[in-house]
């Protein structure tokens, strides 16, 4: 999939977040990468980039306090090759952008991994 549709299906995932999760995200950039760096695996002690399909970097809502201001934009950034590697239609592409859109919003909002398998969205 050449990157610029990728990145549009990135940007509908986003646009398509229920309006009460995406009013309430600020300061985030997210960006589109072909595979994670050594040092992104290595935060998530995650060994082989093609396991890697979005990552978020930064400070949860949940654990800033109220000091927490004039600070860089958190980042989530969600890997293609990875996922073009496991998914091969154009529509399951689609749906997996979408679940790592939401899975990494999560984490933004404080969720962690465990919770999200408890609730049934990992």
């Amino acid at each position: 999939m050449e990157r610029e549709r990728f990145e549009e299906l990135v940007v509908e995932a986003v646009n398509g977040l229920p309006a009460n999760l995406k009013d309430n995200i600020h300061n985030v950039d997210i960006v589109v990468a072909d595979w994670p760096t050594p040092d992104q695996l290595e935060t998530v002690s995650i060994r082989r980039k093609q396991d890697l399909l979005g990552l978020y970097e930064g400070i949860p809502l949940t654990k800033r306090g109220r000091g927490y201001n004039m600070v860089l934009p958190d980042k989530i950034t969600i890997f293609q090759k990875p996922i073009e590697m496991r998914y091969h239609s154009d529509e399951s592409v689609k749906r997996k952008i979408q679940s790592t859109v939401r899975h990494e919003i999560a984490h933004y909002f404080g969720i962690s991994d465990a919770r999200l398998r408890e609730i049934g969205r990992y």
